[in-house]
């Protein structure tokens, strides 16, 4: 028995080393001209811009092409952010004014609120899969859930949900049991 588990330990691990040479191995690698490696400068701490008395932008070549200069932050800092128009469950009334057109990759935050006139819910589970749910916020207590399939309120309330839209298409938040058109909130991710 430890035979085996010594041998599948060291096989986890042969395999954790064989990935980050294959990691590595994908690396772009600058070469000088006779064909040394050349290794990457770090930028000075005093090194500064004169006339903006800003330090020097990063080299192109560290984010490659098509990649977006989150900062430190990355996507989920608070100016990548965007705050949608919100989705009100109230008895008889449109739960949403217009579709919401998002893009993949796109950081968002949008509030729900009932008015408390019904027990009313929200499902999509289709939705809920096409994006990564960052959080719920519930009468100020953060949930951090690995999925969502539906919201529902009993009484008068407001959650707000932050996410990042991943999985293009037209989804669709719905008051389960109703067929009209207003009883719905449309998504595009494009």
């Amino acid at each position: 028995m430890q035979i085996q588990f010594g041998l599948a330990l060291l096989a986890l691990l042969a395999s954790g080393w064989a990935v980050a040479a294959q990691d590595a191995a994908k690396a772009p690698v600058d070469t000088a001209p006779n064909g040394a490696v050349a290794q990457a400068e770090a930028p000075d701490a005093d090194d500064t811009d004169a006339d903006s008395g800003e330090a020097p932008a990063a080299a192109a070549s560290v984010a490659g092409p098509g990649h977006h200069d989150y900062g430190p932050s990355g996507i989920m800092s608070r100016a990548n952010r965007e705050d949608l128009a919100p989705l009100t469950l109230a008895s008889g009334k449109p739960v949403a004014g217009a579709p919401y057109r998002l893009k993949s990759g796109g950081y968002y935050r949008i509030e729900v609120s009932a008015d408390g006139s019904a027990e009313l819910a929200l499902s999509g589970g289709d939705f809920f899969r096409a994006i990564w749910v960052n959080e719920v916020v519930i009468n100020d207590i953060e949930i951090r859930p690995m999925g969502l399939h539906s919201l529902e309120f009993d009484d008068a309330g407001t959650a707000t949900i932050s996410f990042v839209a991943i999985r293009p298409g037209s989804y669709a938040l719905s008051v389960p049991g109703s067929s009209g058109e207003g009883q719905k909130a449309t998504f595009v991710i494009e």
